[in-house]
């Protein structure tokens, strides 16, 4: 009664914006699984934190599922071969970035076998204490398949330490075009409720809110019926509205608390976690399956056959997108790649980069749909608000926007710029067409540089100040060496210079 409460006090929320989500028919189409591709290219960079560390040689033969790179300080993620074959190369490759700039990966060429290494399951995961859950989904490689790619492990881990109350689940995938976790509740609700099941053991929380966009109602009747007996687990449909698949929204739909500016879910007892995580945690620790495919949409005009498909981590999207049926008139009419979302995910400057933990989509868009923005020119600011009613953090875009324009990126802070969660709403709703996101993010990229040089800047000080003191400090022993010196040559000059003391014989 609570919930429904909040929900009608919030489904007439004024935040965020409603775009057409264009996610059908690609909801609907039936998931295929894609075949191997003769090489895969696997960054060493696939999640927030540290770069996992090379294990294998090149020339050396791996089995699927088989240890790559070891997970690199206590914020990182192994990487599994997601077939078997022969490592080729350690190298650069692509990233999926609109820089269109490189990082290190590892080429893995398949033999064309499939073979699996050896897997470590467990018949019974439920008896596991909750830190041999947090090994396994560390060493499985899991991460938050939502698309923040954070290590699973480490925020299970830190949910245990926090002693959280409850579990949200992610469910309610707010981005148009994208459909991989809708297809995923549809077709694996038990599995994804198991895996649910098994992160309340490992944070020791006493309850799972799954959040799911009323725009799915073939996902919530699955996910219902999945639960069916189970009352820690509790679905919810939440309002149909961008960017409701955002933490700390989803976080005060569901609870009705909201977490600090500056804090974390965990600041007031709540986790959150994706349904695809959930899916991978559970074939972590019952399978001992690494995490080395996900499901993600292949959707736009430009695409010849929209849906949903199993990618092995480490393929090309040139590959996914051949594979799904190529393009609509060999792409002539292509204005746009992305990967990801169009809200939040990134454009990239052609398609020979690779699928990574966190790619949920990929898009070929044409002109109309990404509504002329290319071409269109924009106009100053005319302070409507537009831009302040939609943001759903509460920040003031407009203020924030106009003192980077002119240079004062500190000035911004106040206004709430270290909140801003890039979700686009602003840019998307300025009838201005200012791009608001960009601007905070070149924003948070300059303050950064200029933090960085702050404590580069303190760091040569303290190492001259550490060397005046080292010299002085030597140049005092040095010092204090050549008194003792001089005091021990006088000594022994004196000695020398003393008359022989007589001692003479009796008679």
């Amino acid at each position: 009664m609570k919930f429904m409460k909040l929900f009608r006090r919030l489904k007439g929320i004024g935040w965020g914006v409603h775009p057409a989500d264009h996610k059908r028919p690609a909801a609907d189409a039936p998931v295929r699984a894609m075949p191997v591709s003769a090489r895969l290219y696997l960054p060493l960079q696939q999640h927030l934190g540290g770069p996992a560390r090379p294990v294998v040689l090149v020339g050396q033969k791996v089995r699927k599922g088989e240890l790559l790179a070891e997970a690199q300080g206590a914020v990182s993620a192994p990487v599994h071969a997601p077939t078997s074959g022969v490592v080729v190369a350690v190298t650069e490759v692509a990233a999926p970035h609109p820089s269109g700039l490189t990082l290190p990966a590892i080429i893995l060429e398949a033999d064309g076998l499939d073979e699996w290494t050896e897997l470590r399951g467990c018949d019974a995961p439920f008896a596991l204490s909750a830190a041999e859950i947090g090994r396994r989904v560390a060493a499985a490689g899991v991460v938050g398949l939502g698309g923040a790619a954070f290590p699973s492990a480490v925020k299970l881990v830190g949910a245990a330490r926090a002693r959280v109350a409850a579990l949200v689940i992610n469910g309610g995938e707010c981005e148009p075009y994208l459909s991989c976790d809708d297809r995923l509740m549809r077709d694996s609700a038990p599995a994804i409720v198991d895996g649910i099941r098994l992160m309340l053991r490992a944070t020791g929380a006493g309850r799972a809110l799954v959040g799911i966009e009323d725009n799915k109602p073939e996902a919530i009747a699955a996910m219902r019926a999945a639960v069916a007996g189970i009352g820690a687990v509790r679905i919810h449909a939440v309002p149909a509205r961008y960017p409701m698949g955002s933490e700390k929204q989803l976080i005060q739909v569901l609870t009705g608390i909201e977490v600090p500016a500056d804090g974390r879910p965990a600041d007031i007892g709540v986790i959150v976690h994706n349904v695809g995580t959930a899916l991978a945690v559970r074939a972590a620790v019952r399978e001992g399956k690494p995490l080395i495919s996900r499901l993600l949409t292949v959707n736009g005009r430009c695409a010849n056959r929209p849906g949903n498909i199993e990618v092995r981590i480490g393929t090309l999207a040139e590959e996914v997108i051949a594979f799904a049926g190529g393009l609509k008139g060999d792409g002539l009419g292509l204005a746009r790649r992305v990967i990801g979302g169009p809200m939040m995910g990134v454009q990239i400057p052609h398609w020979r980069v690779p699928v990574v933990k966190g790619t949920s989509g990929i898009l070929a868009l044409d002109a109309t749909e990404v509504d002329g923005i290319a071409g269109r020119e924009t106009a100053p600011c005319i302070r409507c608000g537009s831009c302040v009613k939609a943001c759903p953090m509460g920040l003031l875009p407009l203020e924030m926007s106009a003192r980077i324009r002119n240079g004062a990126f500190a000035e911004a802070i106040p206004f709430g710029l270290k909140d801003c969660i890039a979700c686009g709403c602003c840019a998307y709703v300025c009838p201005s067409h200012i791009p608001l996101v960009q601007y905070f993010a070149h924003a948070k990229g300059e303050l950064a540089g200029q933090e960085r040089d702050r404590l580069r800047a303190e760091a040569t000080k303290k190492m001259a100040r550490q060397r005046q003191e080292r010299v002085e400090r030597e140049a005092r022993e040095k010092a204090e060496a050549a008194a003792r010196r001089k005091a021990g040559r006088a000594a022994a000059a004196g000695k020398q210079g003393e008359p022989a003391c007589f001692n003479p014989r009796p008679d």
